[in-house]
């Protein structure tokens, strides 16, 4: 946990495309198998959140992605991507 203080003065914003850029990097953690585990519906997921942000490249990745999934792999992806932007 943090602990300290942040000096909102001197703090910088976000840049534009920080958001899009994590997510797509989510995506590429899940899809490569970084962790030891390629987990495709956490890969989709990312990917679906980093296009809607604004990352083009994404879909295309998105797309290869999905042809590797079942319907229902699918489905599940797009439930956790509407889940996540609900919550943020």
């Amino acid at each position: 946990m943090f602990q300290g203080q942040i000096d909102l003065e001197t703090a910088t914003p976000v840049e534009a495309n920080a958001i899009p850029d994590a997510l797509f990097e989510r995506g590429l953690y899940w899809a490569s198998g970084r962790s030891g585990v390629v987990n495709l519906v956490a890969a989709h997921k990312w990917f679906n959140l980093a296009a809607l942000k604004g990352r083009t490249d994404a879909i295309a990745l998105r797309r290869e992605v999905a042809e590797m999934m079942s319907e229902a792999e699918i489905a599940a992806a797009q439930r956790e991507a509407r889940a996540w932007m609900t919550a943020h």
